[in-house]
Order: structure tokens, then C-alpha cells, then sequence
């Protein structure tokens, strides 16, 4: 068996077994075993060592009990390593346990008694392999039976709804925390100062332009109002912003130009800008908005009306 399987062939064989199977067991995340934990790289160079110290010994054994070997047991040590592989004893018993074959002298024992216009049929047995995944077919068969008919469970088409909902599930919640995948959908108003400061330089570099630095407006319409012509609040702005105002006289889109994350620290900053009061503003344009979203105002006691029983002193 060694001669087939040398050395220089088996101890990197079983090596990279070794560490194939560390790698599959062991979560390491996006990084390999070996890198991500050094106790592993220090396992595997020390199995390394073990393995080459093994062969080293056996092969030092073996040359010692060979040189206690009488010359008769030599002869036939020698004989055994020329044998090719298909001409070697392990070879030949395997492949027996395997077929059960019966050897050619003892096909006349095997003979059935019918003929087929001459043609006769040995009585050979199945080969194990065979009759043994005849069985294992069986078991699965019920099993598979069990398990999807009787007991209700996911077929394919089945877990492949459930792990669409997932995913979908799963991006979703990422939309959620990834800067450059936002929409209007999900879009929040920031509020930091260096978020706002960031966006301050953002309208500075590419706003200002139309709009006045202070927001006053100029070209465009006025940012510090409460009046806004294709609506108000991040979600309306950030929309806007990123896909352009009114055909033929708005403003360009910018989601070419600009990320998701600095239109929404911009549009941010926009809103921070309301009540601000410019000198020289221009005219208001479009309509007031009012967010929806937002919780309706309480009556606070000093606009109630008076108690017209109350006792005046």
C-alpha cells in the first residue's frame, strides 16, 4: 500500500485534509482559520511535525525488521513490493470483499440448469456495494416519505419562499444602516453639528449658487420659509434633491453627482435653515407644508378661553 501512497504524497495528503476540515469546522468569518486564530496555525505546523516524525520512525522500523527478516522472508517482502497494483494481495482481497466473485475455476459449479438456445446464466452473487446501496435507497426512500408526506415538511419550493422572505427581510434591514443604498423611504433628518457642518459645505459648494448662502434664495426659491413647491420635510427634499425639481425649470438631479449620505446631511442642513430669517429673502413660493406624520398640537391653558363663571374679585 505504501508504495502506491509514497511519502512525499501521503504526508501532504493528509496535511491538507487536516486543514481543509479546520477551515470548514471552524467559523473564522470572512478571514481563514489559520489567520484570523494563530492557536490554529500553530496546531497545524505542529501536526505537520508529528506526521513527518511518524513517517521518519516507521520508515526506520521498517528498515531494522527488515534486516531481521530471514533471507526466505526477504525474497518475499521483495516479491510483494514488485507486484503492480491489481497483481498485489490487499488489492485482490479488497476487490473479493467488494464483488465476491468466485474464481474461474469454480464457474462449473455455478451453472444454472436452464439454457437459452445455448446461452447459460452463472449463479453469481450480487456484489456487497450493490446489495448494500439496494438498502440505503430503501431507507431513504422511507424517510424521504416520512418526512415530506407524513410529517409536513419544506420541499424545495416551499424553502425557497421562506428564504426569499427572508432575504428580502434581510435587505431591508440593511437599507436601513447602509449610507449608500438610502432612499426617500428611509432617508431620517440628521441633527449632529458635524453632520450639519458637512452639509453646510455641500450647499456652500453646489447650492449657493441659486439659492444664496444663507438660503435666502435667488434663482431657486427661498429655503428658509415654510412654503415649499414640491413639498417639505427630509423625506419630500431628499426626493428632490435627488431626482431633480420641475421639468424645464427646476433644478438638475444630483443623485449623479452626490451620494445618498451627503444628499440627506444637505437636505438636513436645508431644514435647519427654517425661521432663520435672511436679510432681503425672496417672495415665498408654493404652498405651506404641514408633515402629516407629525403629532397634532395640544391646547395649552393660556389659549383656552377664559371661564366666564369664574368670580372676578
Amino acid at each position: 500500500m505504501k508504495k502506491f501512497f509514497p511519502v512525499y504524497v501521503r504526508v501532504p495528503l493528509i496535511f491538507f485534509i487536516v486543514f481543509a476540515l479546520m477551515e470548514f469546522f471552524i467559523d473564522s468569518g470572512d478571514k481563514p482559520a489559520f489567520v484570523k486564530y494563530p492557536m490554529v496555525s500553530v496546531f497545524l505546523v505542529v501536526f505537520l511535525f508529528i506526521l513527518i516524525a511518524i513517517e521518519i520512525t516507521l520508515s526506520a522500523v521498517n528498515r531494522v525488521m527488515y534486516q531481521l527478516m530471514t533471507p526466505e522472508e526477504k525474497a518475499k517482502a521483495d516479491y510483494e513490493n514488485s507486484l503492480s497494483l491489481k497483481e498485489s494481495t490487499w488489492f485482490k482481497d479488497l476487490m473479493h470483499k467488494l464483488t465476491k466473485t468466485e474464481p474461474m475455476s469454480k464457474e462449473a459449479d455455478l451453472l444454472m440448469d436452464h439454457d437459452y438456445d445455448g446461452i447459460k446464466e452463472l449463479d453469481n452473487n450480487l456484489p456487497p456495494w450493490w446489495v448494500y446501496l439496494f438498502y440505503i435507497c430503501i431507507i431513504f426512500g422511507v424517510v424521504y416519505v416520512i418526512h415530506y408526506d407524513v410529517l409536513g415538511g419544506d420541499d424545495q419550493e416551499m424553502e425557497l419562499k421562506k428564504e426569499m422572505a427572508q432575504a428580502k427581510i434581510d435587505v431591508e434591514e440593511y437599507l436601513k444602516t447602509a449610507p449608500d443604498l438610502m432612499d426617500e423611504k428611509t432617508v431620517v433628518l440628521l441633527s449632529d453639528a458635524p453632520s450639519l457642518e458637512e452639509g453646510k459645505t455641500i450647499f456652500t459648494a453646489n447650492c449657493a449658487a441659486c439659492h444664496r448662502a444663507d438660503g435666502g434664495g435667488q434663482i431657486g426659491p427661498n429655503l428658509t420659509d415654510d412654503h415649499w413647491i414640491l413639498g417639505g420635510g427630509i423625506k419630500n427634499l431628499f426626493h428632490t434633491i435627488t431626482n431633480g425639481g420641475r421639468d424645464g425649470k427646476g433644478m438638475i438631479a444630483w443623485k449623479g453627482t452626490l451620494k445618498p449620505k451627503e444628499i440627506q446631511k444637505v437636505a438636513s442642513y436645508i431644514l435647519s435653515l427654517q425661521g432663520s430669517n435672511p436679510k432681503d429673502p425672496k417672495e415665498a413660493e408654493g404652498e405651506v407644508w404641514v408633515d402629516d406624520a407629525a403629532p397634532a398640537k395640544t391646547d395649552s391653558a393660556a389659549d383656552k378661553p377664559a371661564d366666564s363663571t369664574a368670580i372676578k374679585k
